[in-house]
């Protein structure tokens, strides 16, 4: 319905356009009547006209030639009753006029049409949340074009649309037209935003396995909670009810449920349109394992027994398609390195219901003779073409691989340079050559960022960073920071280029410089670094890091309650020191067999004595393990750190040594444990050549709605700090003591990142050491 606005003279145009409608309805209807009365048995022969002339009457911008040939009619021309019917017809359906009257008078025939009104201009009404761009983005109707009723109807239901995307499914959007001179009109769209329709509820049915918290846990929907004016996702879009459909099947998929399948899911909109319940019904199965995995060759020189010993699946093992295609890339390389070209892995999967196992047989199998003739890259203005290009494995005239083309493609997604990358492989100049397409979308991969810091051990603070992912579009990563606190200051400059001469090699480059204001001491510090380094992969989850640390420290501004030792370190002034080192690294979190597990192992050591006059080997090492248990309700976790500082020559003092804060022992100050020199007021943190703690705790959920995001957790910490080069009789706590604390947490997730309350108690401690009960860090950014 087109509401139309007038003054007084518009009223008399509508009181026109009125009796002209008028008019030419009585006309249709008097031409039925004729068409129906010629149509009757007991005529013998059909109306016909002939017209001596045609008269376009009524149009002012269309030619009559325009209408004519609408018409269809001649001069002259000898029509029925039933072909005037079809001329009207078109002329209408020509989309140009709002009222059209085909009349014969004699031999005359006469058109008269009321043309629709040009738009003078679209105008937006009652948008807050949506801008009039983007608006003007998904209507069809144009200024300085012709009005057409149906279009402006078609445009309100896209507006509308564009409010339902963003949870607004209460929008209204009413189309209206006000009248000007010269036949035209404004379009105005009159918008009523309404409120944002949150989904109230997710829930399942049909689920036995999992929980319905751990399942919503899964998906993109969200339920709205006392942080819905933060979190977007807690409004109800279809699009991503359809991709929770997906992510649900994968869920279940990489846990074995081959048969999990999605029957249906009810949206329910709440009587006040506030609201909706959102039910998923689905039906989980049965969980599978790997039964016998078995390879067999189909091409002659392929040892099969080679490509089965290559594998890493083993019976028993929850099934996984992710561990199938991971099998199927691993035969498919070690079939490139051989220089078999060609070979494609099929893999034959046979189910056996009985004991719920899945056996696997891999047959190699020869691939049609194809190859790449080239790439082409669109889309990328910023980011040059051998960033994209060194995503894939292959080259021009390499064979053509359809799953190293998929991999490849989700190489350059993972980049997070592109809002979109479409991959795809067409015919090229012959049928044994395919062209690769890709087409991405850039979008913005630089961040300038005002914040603020919180921590118990530093205080309040403030943050100013520039990060950018890909600078100067060559895939570089930049990082500046500057970082001020109520004791310390810091200034940082990071550089990586992941492919350095273009290859899986990262170079990376660390400067920073930090000073301190008594922070946790008696004296002031400053601390600079410059540290080079190379990385680069060695096994399939492991890396190597190779690199050079170049160190300054000096300490300054000594209390004149300072003791013997902290007094005599800080009397050297400014030291240098540099060391080579590395670091290995194996991690399973990815790419590890069990979705549910994972262990981090790390091992690095740095050998000092290249400048300056002391020598040593710093050591250290960290192993993590993780697993969800209880049908993934319960995460548990277990840390083991270490660290030793050996000096061959020479002696390191407070600035080189060990210090054991929050982040690696709970329940104590930073330097709240270890060595002290204490001696009447003196009671100085000495740090420790030697640490080790182990961590375990326990993350489950408290069963509060899990749309606020809170969850709780319990830890235990034992360690010790201890070890140094130098000593005197006031040192204590030099020797190996363990302390052992037990504590609580509390976890929050909140836009602006995730917080941790820890509250803790000693059970074990030694003369001297600073317990901290409370614990919170917490970082804004706005």
């Amino acid at each position: 319905m087109i509401n139309i606005k007038t003054s007084g003279a518009g009223r008399r145009m509508a009181r026109v356009a009125h009796m002209r409608a008028l008019k030419s309805g009585a006309a249709s209807f008097a031409l039925a009547l004729s068409v129906s009365y010629v149509a009757l048995p007991s005529v013998a022969e059909a109306q016909q006209y002939r017209f001596s002339s045609v008269s376009i009457e009524g149009n002012q911008r269309i030619e009559p030639s325009t209408i004519l040939s609408y018409a269809g009619i001649a001069r002259g021309e000898t029509v029925s009753a039933a072909q005037l019917n079809d001329a009207y017809q078109r002329v209408l359906g020509s989309g140009l006029f709002e009222t059209v009257v085909i009349e014969p008078r004699g031999n005359r025939l006469v058109i008269e049409v009321t043309e629709f009104p040009t738009i003078n201009r679209i105008n937006f009404e009652g948008n807050r949340r949506i801008k009039d761009d983007a608006l003007n983005a998904v209507i069809q109707s144009q200024a300085r074009r012709v009005f057409n009723p149906s279009t402006a109807e078609r445009d309100a239901t896209q507006i509308a649309e564009s409010y339902a995307v963003q949870g607004r499914v209460g929008a209204t959007v009413n189309p209206r037209i006000i009248r000007r001179s010269d036949n035209r009109v404004d379009l105005v769209f009159e918008i009523f935003e309404g409120g944002v329709t949150e989904i109230e509820r997710v829930g399942f049915v049909g689920n036995q396995v999992y929980s319905d918290a751990r399942l919503r846990r899964v998906l993109e929907t969200k339920q709205a909670g006392l942080l819905r004016a933060f979190v977007k996702k807690d409004t109800f879009v279809p699009d991503r009810i359809e991709f929770d459909k997906q992510v649900l099947r994968d869920f279940y998929l990489s846990r074995g449920y081959v048969d999990f399948r999605t029957t249906g899911v009810n949206a329910e909109l709440a009587r006040e349109r506030d609201g909706y319940f959102v039910t998923f019904n689905i039906e989980e199965g049965q969980q599978f394992r790997f039964g016998q995995i078995t390879t067999i060759s189909e091409i002659p020189e392929a040892d099969e027994v080679e490509f089965q010993d290559s594998l890493k699946i083993r019976p028993g093992v929850v099934y996984t398609p992710s561990l199938v295609e991971n099998s199927i890339a691993r035969m498919e390389r070690l079939a490139i390195k051989k220089g078999l070209n060609f070979v494609r892995v099929e893999p034959r999967i046979s189910r056996n219901d009985r004991d719920l196992s899945l056996d696997v047989e891999f047959v190699l199998v020869r691939g049609p003779r194809v190859f790449v003739e080239r790439i082409d890259i669109e889309g990328n203005v910023t980011t040059l073409d051998r960033v994209v290009r060194r995503q894939f494995r292959i080259v021009e005239g390499d064979p053509f691989n359809p799953r190293e083309i998929r991999e490849s493609a989700e190489r350059i997604r993972f980049l997070g340079f592109f809002s979109d990358a479409d991959v795809q492989a067409r015919e090229g100049s012959a049928p044994d050559q395919v062209i690769v397409d890709v087409d991405v979308s850039e979008t913005t991969t630089g961040s300038l960022t005002f914040g603020g810091t919180f921590s118990t051990s530093t205080g309040p603070g403030a943050v100013v960073k520039y990060n950018e992912s890909n600078f100067l579009g060559r895939g570089q990563k930049l990082g500046l920071a500057i970082t001020t606190g109520t004791d310390n200051r810091q200034y940082s400059l990071n550089f990586a280029e992941p492919a350095f001469l273009g290859r899986d090699l990262r170079f990376g480059l660390d400067l920073s410089y930090i000073e301190t204001d008594n922070q946790n001491a008696v004296y002031d510090t400053n601390l600079a670094r410059f540290r080079p380094s190379f990385e680069f992969p060695v096994s399939e989850n492991g890396r190597v890091q190779l690199r050079y640390t170049l160190d300054m420290s000096e300490m300054t501004d000594l209390a004149s309650t300072a003791g013997a030792l902290i007094t005599s370190e800080a009397a050297r002034g400014t030291e240098w020191s540099s060391a080579l080192g590395y670091t290995y690294s194996y991690d399973t979190r990815r790419s590890g067999l069990n979705p549910n597990a994972g262990v981090l192992l790390e091992f690095g050591q740095d050998f000092g004595g290249l400048t300056g006059n002391n020598q040593y080997i710093k050591t250290t090492a960290k192993a993590i393990a993780q697993t969800k248990v209880l049908n993934e309700e319960l995460t548990l976790r277990a840390t083991l750190e270490g660290g030793l500082l050996n000096y061959i020559s020479g002696s390191g003092r407070a600035t080189d040594r060990f210090f054991m804060g929050s982040s690696v022992m709970r329940g104590f100050d930073p330097g709240g444990i270890g060595p002290r020199e204490v001696n009447g007021a003196t009671n100085d943190s000495l740090g420790g050549n030697s640490f080790v703690v182990a961590r375990f705790e326990a993350e489950f959920p408290l069963g509060l709605p899990e749309e606020y995001g809170i969850s709780g957790g319990l830890f235990y910490d034992v360690g010790s700090l201890w070890s140094l080069d130098q000593t005197n009789a006031d040192v204590i706590n030099e020797g190996f003591k363990a302390r052992q604390v037990i504590g609580a947490s509390l976890f929050w997730k909140t836009p602006v990142g995730p917080l941790r309350f820890n509250f803790s108690r000693a059970l074990s401690k030694e003369t001297g050491d600073q317990e901290q009960t409370f614990d919170l860090s917490i970082s804004t950014e706005f």
